[in-house]
């Protein structure tokens, strides 16, 4: 529960140090991101729970990663991050999930996400901002990756990347829970940096 306290403490400070660099309002930060006003004043007191969907509309519209938004302050040259002590930021119907390990830093950072796609379970995603790139391996099962509404089968061993400010879609098939690590490359900017 501590953890969670700050984990929302510090996604406040995040998202408000991002907003008044940018020099937006709440106003125009919630018509731009597609977030209601009260929602982004409860995230600003640390208060509430956003989901995924949100976090990564508030990202795309600040300029900066997801992650950008939940770290805290750099803790030394090595970082290493153990799956059970990242919260999920995506929970499917049928088990599946998404955790956001960790960004590189740098002037492109990358974000590197744990996913496990139930079979049947989907997550359809909005599209990002340009130069956004994902990479998908697949390490155990398949699934299906839906990008501008064609299918592309992916199973264990393949790995496939695409441009993502795309409709796009993961979905899990086959018979067992596909797992996978995903990549987003951030363009060269601020988006590292919060």
């Amino acid at each position: 529960m501590a953890e969670t306290v700050e984990a929302l403490r510090t996604l406040a400070h995040n998202v408000r140090a991002a907003r008044t660099r940018a020099g937006l309002s709440l106003d125009e930060l919630g018509r731009r991101a597609k977030v209601s006003k009260g929602a982004l004043v409860g995230l600003e007191k640390a208060q509430g729970n956003p989901n995924f969907a949100t976090l990564v509309r508030l990202a795309d519209t600040l300029g900066v990663s997801v992650s950008a938004l939940m770290e805290g302050p750099a803790e030394g040259r090595v970082r290493v991050v153990t799956a059970g002590a990242v919260m999920p930021l995506w929970t499917g119907e049928r088990g599946s999930e998404a955790r956001l390990m960790l960004t590189t830093s740098g002037p492109a950072p990358v974000e590197v996400w744990r996913w496990q796609l139930a079979p049947g379970d989907a997550y359809p995603s909005h599209p990002h901002q340009a130069g956004v790139v994902e990479t998908v391996s697949v390490t155990v099962g398949e699934m299906i990756l839906e990008v501008d509404g064609t299918e592309h089968p992916v199973e264990a061993g393949q790995t496939a990347t695409f441009d993502g400010n795309a409709p796009h879609t993961y979905r899990g098939s086959g018979t067992e829970t596909c797992h996978l690590i995903m990549t987003v490359h951030l363009p060269p900017g601020p988006a590292g940096t919060v």
